[in-house]
């Protein structure tokens, strides 16, 4: 199993924890995207949409975190990321892709880079933006995890789940951004739950061996 990634990437960050908390090993690829390493002709062979992470096992190659860490869930199915029951796995997922799919992509990298490269805005507003979007997510968010139809220590319930693999890496990034999250407090507590796991922790940032 190889896995193709970044160590900023919040995306990478998602599988990292999700291999560590299934106890999988993996050879690392590193894909440096400041140097835009993910549009070399090599890795858009692996990944033709050029992001990372991508997973190549036995030849054949997974893109998208959600997707991999799904692929994961079914092939090592201990300990499971979802919920049994329908209703849980459904309310895990809505938490997983309200930050896979509504705040994560307006503020990922490539983003960031299009309004300085693309549209000239300067850092101060650049920095609005991903506050911004960062409060529109995160205050919907509180309110789903306050009402947690599970309540626990984690998302939902006391094992980590697909949600607090998401929930993480995006708390991260509103941190590196300098996003406040005093109005948070439930993420807040969730997060620092998943930060106490020895999962959690050997997939931070600054402890991948690609580290600046």
């Amino acid at each position: 199993m190889e896995v193709y990634g970044y160590f900023r990437s919040s995306a990478a960050y998602r599988l990292r924890i999700a291999l560590n908390l299934k106890g999988l090993t993996a050879e690392q690829r590193f894909i440096h995207l400041r140097r835009k390493e993910q549009r070399s002709p090599g890795y858009l062979a692996v990944n033709p949409m050029g992001l990372v992470p991508a997973l190549v096992e036995d030849g054949r190659a997974l893109t998208q975190s959600l997707a991999i860490i799904d692929y994961l869930d079914e092939t090592h199915p201990t300990p499971a990321l979802l919920p049994r029951d329908p209703f849980g796995r459904a309310w895990v997922r809505s938490v997983a892709l309200a930050i896979a799919c509504d705040i994560h992509p307006v503020n990922n990298l490539r983003i960031l880079n299009h309004l300085r490269d693309g549209l000239g805005l300067d850092e101060p507003a650049r920095n609005a933006w991903y506050a911004h979007w960062v409060a529109e997510g995160f205050r919907g968010l509180e309110a789903m995890l306050t009402a947690s139809p599970q309540p626990g220590t984690f998302c939902f319930g006391d094992e980590p789940t697909l949600a607090d693999v998401c929930l993480v890496p995006q708390v991260f990034n509103a941190e590196r951004m300098n996003c406040p999250l005093d109005a948070y407090p439930t993420i807040r507590r969730i997060v620092a739950a998943a930060r106490a796991l020895p999962a959690f922790q050997a997939a931070e940032p600054g402890r991948q061996p690609d580290a600046e």
